[in-house]
Parts: structure tokens; sequence; C-alpha cells
């Protein structure tokens, strides 16, 4: 079953409503302006959103695995994908030198 979220609608203030917005907000004697050096840090909220790029991209591949090959890893716990990478990266490793 997909998920798919139902985003609401956000609608733009008219330009009057957006000319009583900044007027209310200019009037608020608590309201301080941004600086230049603030405005210029400011980033999209997508920016911020979901994992952080890793470094060491991976590749999406379809592989098939013996069923014991993969019993055995998910038998391991949570994360069981990464060790598996692992113990293959270190497969990779000690064969490429001796090549």
């Amino acid at each position: 079953m997909s998920k798919i979220s139902k985003r609401s609608t956000i609608l733009m203030p008219t330009a009057e409503e957006d000319k009583a917005i900044t007027a209310a907000a200019k009037s608020d004697p608590d309201a301080q302006l941004l600086t230049p050096k603030q405005l210029k840090a400011m980033v999209p909220i997508r920016a911020l959103r979901g994992r952080p790029r890793s470094e060491n991209k991976k590749l999406l591949v379809s592989v098939r695995y013996s069923p014991e090959v993969v019993a055995y890893f998910k038998s391991t716990g949570e994360g069981w994908q990464s060790r598996m990478d692992g113990v293959l990266r270190d497969y990779v490793t000690r064969h490429s030198s001796s090549a």
C-alpha cells in the first residue's frame, strides 16, 4: 500500500492582505528586521528536510542472494544491509590489493 501524503493547499495573501500584514509587522515594536547577514544565511526548508547527503553515494542495484545468506544477515538485527555491505567491502579490499 503506498503512502501518499495529502498536502494542504497554501493560499497566498492578496496584494491588499500582504500590505496589511506588512504594515502590522512594521508597527509592532517587538518585531526586529533581519540583518543582511541573517537573510543571506537563510536556506529553503527543503534543503533541511530528510537525510543528509552522504559523501559516499551508494548505487541501487537488484541482486539475488541465497536464502541462507539473507537469513543470517537479517538475524543480526537492524542495519543488516549495512553490515552486509561492510563484509563485501572488506572482501573487495582484501582481494583487490593482491591483484
